[in-house]
């Protein structure tokens, strides 16, 4: 059983007074109803699952009136004895609510009536032709929770690592010293070990269970796989192969010593105009984020985004290992990158930020100058850079230098390095980047 950092969100949201119907969202298979039904069964005495994918018929509950003694009433009608609603004791989970447009406008009315506790999952909530959309959203009606797959963090959970080692961790970052030698080693194969892993729960479960890097593989391929069956069953007209196509020119994309992303990888003449819509698919699916340049390295971070310039990044890095050639795993977990070493740390590094709710940004400039990861850190503006092995910075140091002009006093770097520092610039095991949080 995975130990899951949305369980301590879904009780605060219990203990809220005056709550409101939660909506979760997240891609595909990251764990949203397993994480919600284990809530609900230890926190009330009456749980009412709906499930509008895998029964179209319930939809019809919400047909008529929004009123909740009419939907108590036809959910108690069609369920039977399973439908107990019971005031302050019940909570209804409607799973999939992207698939019945009514259900998530009838959240309005469970807010007004209050009387039981309604949580909504949804994998493609907004995404552009994927179900009917509601003829009103509950705007301020409800309470919205992104999920992802599994972090780093809870990774490391299911793989038997303790909070007193997290700590020992913390302790070290704060203080700057060194990871003791064994620790700091069985990180770095844990590291390793997630790289090729991923978040997703039920690839992380096998992993866990059986260390079989074929079914590892297997599973993230029949995700990947479910994916793409997505965007050719949901995406509309000439966008289905197009959704595709740039789906699955990542990879190539970040295989380039110039990571920007290029539409003429995906075909010949192609332009932003023709994919934009592509890209916007897949980033609403929760598959892909960017990472956006910089036009100036200080805060706002937000602020100083160049929205036509970007890098794209798979949001899990065992699904962006997975799109690779077969090899690649066994290469990884022997420490043997290869040409796809920058890519591969880079994309890791990126799961790490965007699982801990992180914008990405970078910075990059035609004379040359570029930086991987531009963060808030300690209410600094913060450049990160990433070793897959060791070299230099030579970009970072420049910075450095003029901080009359970049408005950049501090640097980290990680890499296949313990804790230390030099000056202005800090280094730490690429396992730390957990760690460094906003605050």
């Amino acid at each position: 059983m995975l130990k899951r950092k949305i369980e301590e969100k879904l009780l605060q949201w219990k203990n809220t007074s005056e709550r409101k119907p939660l909506i979760i969202k997240g891609c595909r298979q990251c764990g949203k109803t397993y994480s919600v039904m284990k809530f609900a069964e230890d926190n009330y005495e009456h749980v009412v699952y709906l499930n509008f994918f895998e029964n179209p018929d319930y939809n019809s509950i919400f047909s008529g009136s929004l009123d909740v003694e009419n939907i108590t009433m036809m959910i108690s009608a069609l369920l039977g004895q399973k439908a107990v609603f019971e005031a302050g004791k019940t909570i209804l989970i409607l799973d999939e609510i992207q698939e019945c447009a009514q259900a998530r406008t009838a959240l309005k009315f469970f807010r007004i009536d209050g009387r039981y506790d309604v949580i909504g999952t949804g994998s493609l909530l907004g995404v552009k032709g994927y179900g009917e959309q509601p003829k009103s959203i509950p705007v301020g009606s409800e309470t919205t929770l992104h999920m992802n797959p599994l972090d780093f963090e809870e990774f490391l959970w299911a793989n038997g690592i303790s909070e007193a080692i997290i700590s020992i961790l913390r302790k070290s970052l704060e203080d700057e010293t060194v990871i003791p030698e064994a620790l700091h080693q069985r990180l770095k194969e844990l590291l390793l070990q997630y790289t090729v892993v991923g978040g997703m729960p039920e690839v992380v479960s096998a992993f866990v269970a059986r260390k079989q890097m074929n079914e590892v593989l297997q599973l993230q391929r029949d995700i990947v796989r479910s994916y793409e069956d997505d965007m050719v069953k949901y995406a509309q007209g000439r966008d289905k192969s197009k959704i595709q196509e740039y789906f699955q020119s990542i990879p190539r994309q970040l295989a380039k010593e110039n990571k920007k992303f290029q539409y003429s990888l995906i075909q010949k003449k192609a332009t932003a105009k023709s994919f934009i819509g592509s890209l916007q698919w897949i980033e609403d699916a929760g598959i892909i984020t960017r990472c956006h340049n910089l036009s100036l390295t200080e805060l706002p971070l937000d602020g100083n985004a160049i929205e036509e310039i970007f890098k794209v990044y798979m949001c899990d890095t065992g699904l962006f290992v997975s799109m690779l050639e077969d090899g690649t795993q066994f290469d990884i977990l022997q420490g043997n990158l290869y040409g796809y070493k920058g890519a591969i740390f880079e994309n890791l590094v990126a799961d790490i930020f965007y699982k801990m709710g992180r914008k990405l940004y970078y910075y990059r400039k035609d004379s040359g100058l570029e930086v991987d990861f531009v963060i808030r850190y300690k209410g600094e503006c913060t450049l990160v850079e990433v070793k897959a092995t060791t070299g230099n910075t030579k970009s970072t140091k420049t910075i450095l230098k003029h901080p009359e002009k970049y408005h950049v006093n501090q640097v980290i770097k990680l890499g296949d390095y313990n804790v230390g520092r030099s000056e202005q610039i800090l280094t730490l095991p690429v396992y730390m980047a957990f760690l460094l949080t906003s605050v």
